[in-house]
């Protein structure tokens, strides 16, 4: 008598206990990001860095009228900056090169408006290259913002000022290594020095730029950059600058129409849309300070620990990353106000959002793609970002339920789709067994990458979670509690 061996193989590619039913993965749901964005919604932290000019004229938005001489830090510590950011769980930088004011940080030959005219390092110094060697040798990438606003040239508003700007471009992105990000905004146009012509100048931000071309131009010499403005068209902006992501947040938009700089955009920008056509997520930009730029009367106003984390939760715990600006003081380095705050937010990260209740939890959920173990609720807590539980097709409303191996005081509750695939949740609420009875403790629309929620201590040994709607089969995978 002839044996039968009965195998099954865990894979993608699934056969079911030797069956030729092949289970097969779940189909994307469009859009989905590229890998550069995958990549970007892992960094979750980095910061901004601005200074310039400002720094020392106690300014804002410079003129561009300033002496270059007023320059003149006493040191320019990057490495103090980049330690200070890695020690707090900061994965990156991105330095404002050129502000509105039209001063660069580094000895540009296409411009006397520059470090190279300042006392600083008697006109020999390059913050941009201390910067991005400090972020390299730290471990952080380094990404730029090139304001392409120019109060300072003469030529703003002309197309010769184009070329200007992509001979900036060119001397960046082909001078200081890898740049992971470049962010420009839509701050464009309005009064100025302008060389001498101290006048308003308005520019068409749809068409002036002619960015296209400008971001083929950059791409061409660095293919794995990522574009930051209003519209993407890799990350958009959030639509505001207080620290707040929308707590329904979709990755995508649709940006045919949408430039840096449309006005009455912040809505769309903050929520991002369930039918948009492009994977664009949301980067959150707000700073430590009131202020973009130092200013000593700013000391006593640097954001607590506290504040921080808030901020964090209405960032990162909303599917979002967070970019928080740190400006250098006149001395060249982080205040020391600022440092103990971002050294005292970082323990909150680790008191709060460290250690995981739920990595022993027993998972059972209501269905299971093909009842397979590569789709199986054992996905949802084995801290693998690369697996994820899955229901069959069709089914797009579902239930998941932790059991803890003893009763937890939880207080935060972190959830996490497969977004490689797409975007899919659209509603879920959770609940917890207290005395028997199952206790509502929160309810929400979007999860995308993360979804982070703060709830009312409860002590509870079980965790269910209910997802009520999504575009398609929902795929998890990563629940969390803390």
């Amino acid at each position: 008598m002839k044996k039968i061996v009965i195998s099954s193989f865990l894979c993608m590619g699934l056969w079911v206990c030797g069956f030729s039913q092949k289970v097969t993965p779940p189909a994307p749901v469009y859009p989905i990001p590229s890998a550069r964005q995958l990549a970007w919604h892992q960094l979750e932290t980095y910061a901004f860095i601005h200074f310039t000019t400002n720094t020392f004229t106690d300014k804002e938005w410079g003129f561009g009228d300033e002496d270059p001489t007023i320059f003149n830090p006493t040191k320019v510590d990057a490495g103090q900056w980049a330690s200070v950011l890695k020690q707090t769980g900061f994965k990156a930088m991105i330095l404002t090169t050129k502000h509105h004011d039209g001063f660069t940080l580094w000895p540009s030959k296409y411009t006397e408006h520059s470090v190279k005219n300042s006392p600083w390092k008697n006109g020999k110094g390059d913050v941009v290259k201390e910067v991005s060697d400090a972020a390299r040798k730290a471990g952080l990438k380094f990404g730029v913002y090139l304001s392409p606003w120019d109060r300072n040239r003469a030529d703003y508003g002309t197309p010769s000022y184009i070329t200007y700007y992509r001979n900036q471009l060119k001397e960046l992105f082909t001078n200081y290594g890898p740049i992971f990000e470049m962010w420009f905004d839509g701050a464009n146009g309005g009064d100025g020095y302008y060389g001498g012509k101290k006048e308003k100048r308005k520019i068409n931000g749809a068409t002036y730029y002619d960015w296209p071309a400008t971001l083929k131009l950059v791409r061409s010499m660095q293919p794995d950059v990522l574009f930051f403005s209003d519209a993407g068209p890799d990350i958009r902006w959030v639509g505001n600058e207080r620290g707040v992501a929308g707590e329904t947040n979709w990755n995508s938009i649709t940006p045919d129409t949408l430039y840096a700089g449309k006005p009455g955009i912040e809505k769309l920008l903050n929520t991002g849309s369930a039918d948009g056509t492009k994977w664009i997520p949301a980067e959150v930009d707000v700073s430590i300070r009131p202020g973009w730029f130092y200013h000593a009367s700013e000391d006593s106003k640097v954001k607590t620990p506290e504040q921080l984390f808030a901020i964090y939760l209405s960032s990162v715990g909303r599917g979002s990353n967070l970019l928080l600006n740190i400006p250098p003081d006149r001395n060249g380095v982080f205040h020391p106000t600022d440092v103990a705050a971002l050294e005292g937010f970082k323990k909150l990260l680790d008191e709060r959002l460290t250690h995981n209740l739920a990595k022993h939890a027993k998972v059972m959920v209501s269905n299971t793609r093909g009842n397979a173990a590569a789709y199986n609720g054992a996905k949802i807590t084995d801290e693998n970002n690369n697996t994820y539980w899955a229901t069959d097709d069709g089914v797009t409303t579902a239930d998941i339920e932790l059991q803890l191996p003893a009763a937890k005081k939880i207080s935060y509750i972190l959830l996490q789709e497969y977004i490689a695939l797409g975007q899919r949740v659209r509603g879920f609420t959770i609940e917890a067994e207290a005395n028997g009875s199952w206790k509502p403790v929160a309810s929400g629309t979007t999860i995308g990458y993360k979804q982070i929620l703060k709830i009312d201590p409860v002590t509870t040994g079980k965790i269910r979670v209910h997802i009520t709607d999504a575009k398609a089969c929902p795929l998890i995978s990563n629940i969390a509690l803390y």
